[in-house]
């Protein structure tokens, strides 16, 4: 095992003014094994081992404190001896972007870019770590020639795992937008359809007292006939399966304000309640009369409550019933959408997977035109469905973000699908502000987006390019001032391809 600083004690320590660790004198002997430890250095030769005792600043950091924040210039390379280093950013969360563990090197390194710190950097239990300025780094790579190479490695390896997690990061954002979607969408029909539930029986209980009222008047065979003619006749004015009319809201107030002083002048006890469900239908106060004559004024305020309760219970059925059939419609978009239970490769209706797509980002397209132009001969092709989805998703939220900032209101998406030549063309067409020539070349970099910060981290569009591109395929972009157009081009034979 390695030395710790806590098992030989620095002969004295000092803080520094204005940061949070303390620079102290540990035993040569102390540091040197302590080196030897670090994997990063296997190899090297003592005199190798002396300069990098002599030339390095120990340091320790208490546990939890605050080491250096986003944006501090970066101009010093530590070694790791004791405990961790741990560096989020802000801006996407609290996602670890990197965390420096002991016996690694970090901070920055020859042949680094690096100006500033990208995230705030904590001390995770008691660190120990020599220091060299950026100062030393010329006659560091003279005096360890093979300091190069090895700072080269950890600098690949430190891009691919920063890349790796960033890009975990927005795959977590995506989904997350997607669930928002989805919850959203959801929301809607299943609160429907427990409120029509809810309503539903306590309609059909107060059904079931009224058909006991109307049966115990002893109606004869003829005022029975003459009552279920009646319903019969008026249910034909009732619009389509019992939904109610679409109707002015003016027009409206004013059937039912009428029907509610008709049966307050024939004794219709709690009129109010009545009236809005048969001010809906086309049911007139003619009507209403023929019942008082088919019934008699006695049994017309019964007969006339039995029959609005059954209309109410029908209504709220078929609530329930359209409520319950966009949910299916929802979770069978979903299924579609990511090809639940199905191989890898599957023969994909494009055109389909784009209204899929749709569905799932339904709630943001209120102030949108949609307009759909798919040739009826686009054919299907063999590729990763889920996949391409997410291409789909991509464009078609970029092109939503677009619209956003526009200040017009007529908002158009465009959807094309059609054959072109050996390809299958898909077109997402947006009316937003456009994009700007000077970043045009740039928006499919990894990392690049002119979103706020914590909005997005510049992925969206680099995961699309690299799903078309691992489809054979290749992806462009047309932009204007109030018109964008992201081209896909997919070759329609797969043969080989994967």
């Amino acid at each position: 095992m390695s030395p710790t600083l806590l098992e030989s004690p620095a002969e004295t320590a000092n803080a520094s003014p204005g940061t949070p660790w303390e620079v102290v004198a540990v035993q040569p002997e102390t540091v040197m094994e302590a080196l030897h430890h670090v994997r990063s250095l296997e190899g090297l030769s003592e005199d190798e081992f002396q300069w990098l005792v002599d030339n390095g600043e120990s340091r320790v950091v208490a546990d939890s404190r605050l080491i250096f924040r986003s944006g501090d210039p970066a101009h010093e390379m530590s070694i790791l001896l004791e405990g961790e280093i741990q560096v989020r950013r802000l801006n996407s969360g609290p996602t670890a972007v990197f965390v420096g563990r002991s016996h690694e090197l970090t901070g920055k390194l020859p042949f680094s870019r690096m100006k500033t710190y990208g995230g705030e950097g904590h001390a995770v239990g008691r660190v120990w770590l020599l220091s060299y300025p950026e100062s030393l780094f010329p006659e560091m790579l003279v005096r360890i020639p093979s300091m190069a190479q090895r700072c080269v490695s950890i600098l690949l390896d430190r891009v691919r795992e920063v890349t790796r997690i960033e890009q975990q990061a927005e795959k977590l954002s995506a989904l997350g937008k997607l669930a928002a979607n989805l919850s959203h969408e959801l929301n809607n029909p299943a609160s429907a359809a427990r409120s029509a539930a809810n309503s539903l029986w306590t309609e059909l209980r107060n059904y079931g007292y009224t058909k006991y009222q109307l049966g115990s008047m002893c109606f004869t065979s003829e005022d029975k006939a003459r009552y279920s003619a009646w319903t019969d006749s008026v249910k034909d004015l009732v619009n389509e399966t019992g939904r109610p009319l679409r109707s002015d809201a003016m027009e409206l107030s004013g059937r039912e304000d009428a029907l509610t002083r008709w049966m307050e002048e024939h004794g219709v006890e709690e009129p109010w309640k009545t009236a809005p469900t048969l001010a809906e239908t086309r049911i007139e106060l003619s009507h209403l009369d023929g019942l008082l004559e088919a019934v008699g004024p006695k049994a017309m305020p019964v007969a006339l409550a039995s029959f609005a309760a059954a209309l109410k219970a029908e209504r709220m059925t078929d609530a329930v019933i359209d409520s319950t059939r966009r949910i299916f419609e929802l979770i069978t978009a979903i299924k579609d959408y990511s090809y639940m239970d199905q191989a890898p490769i599957q023969e994909v209706d494009v055109p389909q997977a784009l209204e899929n797509t749709l569905a799932m980002l339904n709630s943001r397209l209120n102030a949108v035109r949609v307009t759909r132009e798919y040739d009826p001969d686009t054919p299907c092709i063999l590729a990763y469905g889920s996949e391409l989805n997410q291409v789909w998703m991509a464009l078609i939220e970029n092109a939503l973000d677009s619209m956003d900032l526009c200040e017009r209101d007529d908002h158009e998406l465009r959807l094309v699908t059609r054959a072109s030549g050996p390809n299958l063309l898909v077109e997402v067409w947006d009316n937003g502000p456009g994009i700007d020539p000077d970043i045009a070349s740039r928006i499919f970099e990894p990392f690049f987006t002119t979103k706020p910060v914590g909005v997005a981290l510049g992925l969206g569009l680099d995961a699309a390019n690299r799903i078309v591109t691992k489809h054979r395929g290749s992806i462009t972009m047309q932009s204007k001032p109030g018109s964008t157009c992201f081209q896909v081009r997919v070759p329609i034979e797969q043969a080989g391809a994967y």
